[in-house]
């Protein structure tokens, strides 16, 4: 697979690209290596960037640059909680598959998380400069656009009459992972001593 085609195509012709996804056979190893693991870097670089050479805004404060230790330390940890969140959605699709009269496959599961949140990670890049967080968030909004757009296709075999039910529990729950992952590192890197 080449990447660069991949991401374009997620992201221009999600429609068309999810036919050649769901026709390819590949596995979840795969999917990690040559893909979400490259993808998931994005953001997690841009953010160590943006701490260091840019910093934050800080109420009564003012800007506050991160030491490159801490930066790193919240980078890499961003990196691995992206990484988790990608393995745990896709576990929860997955298990959730017969309720919505959907079959059962991990590797599509993967294809779901790990594709949908294509537009989120590339758009990453804007964290370099902290006060346009916003854009990786509109990125990700998107991003839901493209997770219809699998399940309608449909990647796990979802009756057209179930797809909305399927895809709005399964938002819950990314949305579930991303407030405790970024409550987690919250915590872990909250400025001391300011």
């Amino acid at each position: 697979m080449d990447l660069v085609q991949r991401v374009q195509s997620v992201i221009l012709r999600p429609k068309e690209e999810w036919v050649k996804i769901k026709a390819e056979t590949t596995t979840v190893k795969e999917i990690f290596t040559s893909y979400v693991m490259l993808l998931a870097a994005i953001p997690a670089a841009a953010q160590f960037l943006g701490n260091i050479l840019i910093g934050r805004r800080l109420p009564f404060y003012g800007m506050y640059r991160w030491g490159v230790g801490r930066a790193l330390g919240n980078a890499i940890l961003s990196y691995v909680f992206a990484l988790a969140t990608v393995y745990l959605f896709a576990v929860i699709v997955n298990a959730l598959a017969p309720n919505f009269s959907s079959a059962q496959n991990m590797t599509n599961a993967v294809k779901l998380a790990a594709y949908s949140m294509t537009p989120g990670w590339v758009a990453g890049v804007f964290y370099v400069i902290p006060a346009l967080w916003i854009l990786g968030l509109l990125a990700s909004l998107y991003g839901l656009y493209i997770l219809y757009l699998g399940f309608d296709n449909p990647i796990m075999g979802t009756p057209k009459d179930k797809v909305m039910g399927y895809m709005g529990i399964s938002i819950l729950v990314v949305i579930a992972l991303y407030v405790v992952f970024g409550l987690i590192a919250g915590g872990v890197f909250a400025v001391r001593g300011v």
